[in-house]
């Protein structure tokens, strides 16, 4: 079985900033790409940042210049640092990441339990 465990969220005032992490464990061979989604109440899920095996990034434009992608691929670990918080980035943010579980078989896909982020005064 494998996990994704997120933690680092919380309340944080605008302007303020977060980092979240998200640590894969369990049967892993092989890690490919490590996401980050959010999604606020009443909406859908959205990306937020993307991360390659190789370190290519993507991020979401409303992100883009505040949020940093990065991952420890020692630690089967995603990490995204959030500066300059504001109110509409209040969302719960979920890890998502495609694993392959053992040498020979499909990749399968897995999402985090989310964690909520609160950007408020």
């Amino acid at each position: 079985q494998v996990q994704l465990v997120e933690s680092g969220g919380g309340l944080v005032q605008p302007g303020g900033s977060l980092r979240l992490s998200c640590a894969a464990s369990g049967s892993i061979f092989r890690i490919y790409g490590m996401n980050w989604y959010r999604q606020a109440p009443g909406t859908q899920r959205d990306m937020v940042a993307s991360i390659s095996s190789q370190g290519s990034t993507n991020y979401a434009e409303s992100v883009k210049g505040r949020f940093t992608i990065s991952r420890d691929n020692a630690k089967n670990t995603v990490y995204l640092r959030m500066n300059s918080l504001k109110p509409e980035d209040t969302a719960v943010y979920y890890c998502n990441a495609d694993i392959q579980p053992r040498p020979i078989g499909s990749m399968i896909n897995y999402w985090g339990q989310g964690t909520q982020v609160t950007v408020s005064s």
